[in-house]
């Protein structure tokens, strides 16, 4: 039971750890597809109430919106922030949209995937994840120096989660990165941690949120949780220009009453539409868009089906399993006697033993074995039953001490190959003697 003790104990205590810390994590770490998350309106830890405050504060007029075609829309004016929080609710051809707008817009994207940084046509690759955020310098942990001048400005922050690397500035170990790929300004951060109510006001998180957010005189904040259903495509430019020349309002016709067309995949125009009303997919003209409602399923390999601490549980599982392994080795019971399946000549048994019981330090125990056999050897020469005690008895037979023959055959401690070397010594020295004076006799 001691045994099973040793193994029992730590891999439950092990388990334990990593089911508390698997837990904690689920519930501590912030959900992009929550409604609640750096939502404007939001006063909890997630939200988003803190920094729409420091921004008004700081004279930006702030425009909180949920529908992604808005949001373009108001973003082609010009002279904009383009705020998206969660990019992997926006539908992968809205993000193609991003390269329509000016370069009087700045857009920030919060921890996007590599899908959507593929939609999105920014040659910007998604490098190593961290567990949680860390708080670094500008110029920490990575091979360049710092030229944002928004995060030089800022100092510490907690923005280094999610790694990117691409052609342009860096900074906080890669963990804020600007894109060169889109006309209009780029700004790419691997976490929302200096967004959040709860961590705003920790390090220069506030300096560095309001900087990337606050240097147009609007900012627009899309709050889009769920990913919507496609766009709505034209090969005509709508009318004013304040349009961009591909993304349409959210209606199911346009103004001469003819119903958007959706293109087909050799660029020719479809008839009938699908529109979008808060997420939900209507059909038009003569129903054969259906499919225009159903939104593209990104790429989903196995690697990004599960989160981050999934995989480290896995690790540290395996690790704990190894560890156990080396520690016990072949030690995982009580020997067990075993039949030989063959004859072996008795010095190849008796070195072949000698050598498991040395491997295994068992001084002790072969010091017994031994003692056994001297014992059953005297008590036969003696006539005296096995269990007897001999010391007695021998003592007598050979007019000896009997404390210096009891201390041969029961109480001499072994504790080492050294002990074990003098014992059977002196136990041979002992059966010979009693042997050779009865030969004598």
């Amino acid at each position: 039971m001691r045994r099973r003790y040793r193994i029992i104990i730590p891999v439950a205590v092990a388990l334990a750890l990593l089911l508390v810390t698997g837990v904690t994590y689920a519930i501590e770490e912030p959900d992009p597809s929550e409604n609640t998350y750096l939502s404007p309106a939001v006063t909890e830890g997630t939200g988003g109430s803190a920094l729409r405050r420091a921004l008004a504060a700081a004279g930006v007029d702030v425009q909180h919106l949920t529908k992604t075609s808005d949001a373009l829309l108001e973003a082609y004016r010009g002279n904009a922030t383009l705020f998206i929080p969660a990019p992997e609710a926006i539908h992968p051809e809205y993000l193609r949209m991003l390269e329509l707008l000016p370069p009087t817009t700045r857009i920030v994207l919060v921890a996007p995937a590599a899908p959507s940084l593929r939609a999105a046509g920014l040659a910007v690759s998604a490098e190593g994840r961290r567990w949680t955020t860390r708080a670094v310098a500008p110029d920490a942990e990575q091979p360049r120096p710092c030229w944002i001048e928004e995060a030089r400005a800022a100092g510490v922050a907690a923005a280094l989660r999610q790694r990117y690397d691409g052609a342009g500035p860096a900074c906080y170990g890669q963990g804020l990165i600007r894109a060169l790929d889109l006309p209009a300004e780029t700004y790419v951060i691997g976490t929302g941690d200096p967004f959040r109510n709860d961590r705003i006001r920790e390090h220069g998180n506030e300096r560095l949120a309001v900087g990337l957010l606050g240097t147009r005189a609007r900012m627009i904040w899309l709050d889009r949780h769920r990913l919507e259903p496609p766009p709505l495509y034209t090969t005509a430019r709508p009318n004013g220009p304040e349009a961009p020349p591909s993304l349409y309002p959210d209606d199911t016709s346009a103004d001469d009453g003819t119903p958007y067309d959706r293109p087909a995949p050799d660029g020719s125009p479809q008839p009938g539409g699908a529109g979008e009303n808060d997420g939900d997919a209507g059909s038009g003209g003569d129903g054969d868009d259906d499919r225009a409602a159903a939104p593209e399923r990104p790429d989903n390999p196995m690697f990004e089906a599960f989160p981050p601490w999934f995989w480290a549980m896995l690790v540290l599982l395996a690790v704990a399993a190894l560890v156990t392994a080396l520690w016990r080795a072949r030690r995982l019971g009580p020997p067990v006697v075993e039949p030989l399946p063959v004859q072996v000549r008795a010095h190849e048994t008796v070195l072949g033993r000698g050598r498991l019981y040395r491997r295994a330090r068992a001084a002790a125990h072969s010091a017994e074995i031994l003692r056994e056999a001297a014992r059953q050897r005297l008590a036969h020469r003696l006539r005296l039953p096995p269990e007897a005690d001999l010391s007695a008895a021998v003592a007598a037979y050979l007019r000896a001490d009997e404390r210096e023959a009891r201390q041969v055959l029961y109480d001499f401690p072994v504790t080492d190959d050294g002990d074990l070397v003098w014992l059977a010594g002196a136990l041979h020295d002992l059966t010979t003697a009693v042997t050779h004076e009865g030969d004598d006799r």
